[in-house]
């Protein structure tokens, strides 16, 4: 696949919403790159699961990345037709002035914000429950398009950058579910069960990972998410990170070292780059959730690089997320770690 493929994949996911909890919108999506390569099916939670390789192998390998975006969920309509809204996931209040945020009726509001010329200079960043949406509709028109209840998210359009670099919301995590997507494609074993587990709802409390793990009870897993590069006013160990220099493969008490350490040999051996990203605890992925699935499942995590987490302009490399796709790939086809 050259990187217009893959970038046009990503564009596209990264359009639909699928904030935690409503996911269902970003299904079709989804379904429509996955049907060729795997069986797929959605679970009640909104996970959707994917089975490739043999159905009956007694071996089972688990893939995940979490499928729903950050977004706000309206909590209020007052008379004047302004809808007060809150957090779903880690929004950053400072990220909310002047946004325009979409639902999936289509319908778009503009954040409140205060004119300079009305503020005596010392406003900061509202605080979340003092965030509004302007819709530019009469009460009556507003109650009749926008619910409580109701999910937005940034609208800003995915943009090409220099190189191979590209900037969209939701890019955590939908060039993670693009990267397990091209993983598919570049599966040729039949040995044994490859389960790719989209998750659900990990921006909240990861119920999707928790529900879906259990279900499978994979004998080892895979976690694909995004982590840390280097960007002004980033130091320490993020500091040293780039992009277009490699997945990230976390080292962390959580994972399994074996894993870990195949994952770096796999990427030497075949000519991928990688970087290293030790965590001293937990890991703050779907990663942490499966591991301690049932009696225990050995984990391993694999993060794109990415710039301006959880804002409406995260910027990735799609070499990084191509390179992410053929080190999950060649971990599937050299039979992953053996069990004992």
């Amino acid at each position: 696949m050259d990187h217009s493929k893959l970038k046009n994949m990503i564009f596209d996911l990264c359009r639909a919403g699928g904030v935690s909890g409503g996911e269902e919108e970003v299904h079709e999506a989804v379904r429509r790159y996955l049907d060729p390569y795997a069986e797929v099916s959605v679970a009640p939670d909104g996970t959707v699961t994917a089975v490739l390789g043999n159905e009956n192998a007694e071996k089972t390998i688990l893939l995940d990345a979490h499928l729903d975006r950050i977004g706000v969920i309206v909590t209020d309509i007052d008379e004047r037709g302004f809808a007060k809204i809150d957090g779903v996931g880690g929004v950053d209040e400072r990220t909310l002035h002047d946004a325009r945020l979409s639902g999936k009726n289509g319908f778009t509001g503009t954040v409140c914000c205060l004119p300079p010329h009305l503020s005596d200079g010392g406003d900061k960043a509202a605080p979340m429950n003092k965030v509004w949406l302007d819709f530019g509709m009469s009460p009556d028109e507003v109650k009749k398009r926008v619910s409580i209840g109701d999910r937005l998210t940034f609208c800003t359009q995915p943009r090409e950058l220099l190189g191979d670099k590209i900037t969209a919301p939701a890019l955590d995590n939908r060039c993670g579910v693009a990267a397990l997507i091209r993983a598919a494609q570049l599966i040729d074993t039949t040995d044994y069960r490859v389960v790719i587990l989209l998750s659900s709802q990990e921006e909240t409390c990861g119920a999707g990972a928790k529900t879906g793990a259990f279900r499978v009870c994979a004998d080892e897993a895979v976690c694909v998410d995004v982590s840390f590069a280097a960007q002004p006013d980033v130091s320490g160990q993020y500091g040293g990170i780039g992009l277009a220099k490699g997945p990230m493969i976390c080292i962390s008490p959580v994972l399994d070292r074996g894993m870990t350490d195949a994952l770096t040999d796999l990427a030497e051996k075949s000519d991928i780059p990688y970087q290293l990203e030790p965590i001293s605890g937990r890991t703050g992925t779907n990663g942490d959730h499966i591991a301690v699935t049932r009696g225990g499942v050995k984990t391993a995590l694999v993060s794109v690089p990415q710039r301006y987490m959880h804002t409406p302009v995260e910027v990735i490399s799609l070499c990084d997320v191509e390179n992410t796709a053929r080190l999950i790939a060649a971990y599937i086809n050299s039979g992953g770690v053996q069990n004992g």
